[in-house]
């Protein structure tokens, strides 16, 4: 079963939401995974591997392209909450403990509803290789771009 974000208008900006189930995990395990530098920078995009694990940390980025940023740690609250904003952004993930496994609640809060397709379809592909990871799995990269983006423009009509 494929699991889809959603997207929601909040105030003035915008937010997508993604709720994973990671089956047969315990929240510490998959915390333990989640703020790993290594495994971070295995999914999650532009990461280089190098943060400050602790509330107003540092997580320092690479585009690949010559561009570099920081994100900064709002929330760290182990094993449940690690927040950070990146540029303008927000990103908030949370984990809770479930009848046989652990749920992830990904959310991104960015401003340019022009965004929305795109960024969906990029965030599904790398939580998809996040419980690639979470399950000791290699991480495979599908070429399911163009059906996702087309998948969620039709789910999201912003036209």
């Amino acid at each position: 079963m494929i699991e889809y974000g959603t997207f929601h208008k909040t105030e003035s900006r915008y937010t997508l939401r993604f709720d994973r189930f990671l089956p047969h995990q315990e929240v510490e395990n998959v915390w333990r995974i989640l703020t790993d530098p290594v495994h971070f920078s295995k999914w999650y995009p532009f990461a280089t591997g190098e943060m400050e694990l602790k509330l107003g940390g540092i997580i320092f980025f690479d585009d690949g392209e010559g561009s570099t940023y920081e994100g900064i740690i709002t929330e760290f609250e182990p094993p449940r909450v690690f927040a950070f904003r990146e540029i303008d952004d927000i990103l908030h993930i949370e984990l809770q403990s479930e009848d046989q496994g652990c749920r992830m609640i990904f959310t991104h809060t960015f401003d340019d509803q022009s965004m929305a397709v795109n960024t969906a379809a990029g965030w599904h592909r790398c939580l998809d290789a996040f419980g690639m990871i979470v399950d000791g799995k290699p991480v495979e990269w599908p070429d399911n771009s163009a059906d996702l983006r087309k998948a969620y423009k039709d789910a999201f009509d912003l036209s």
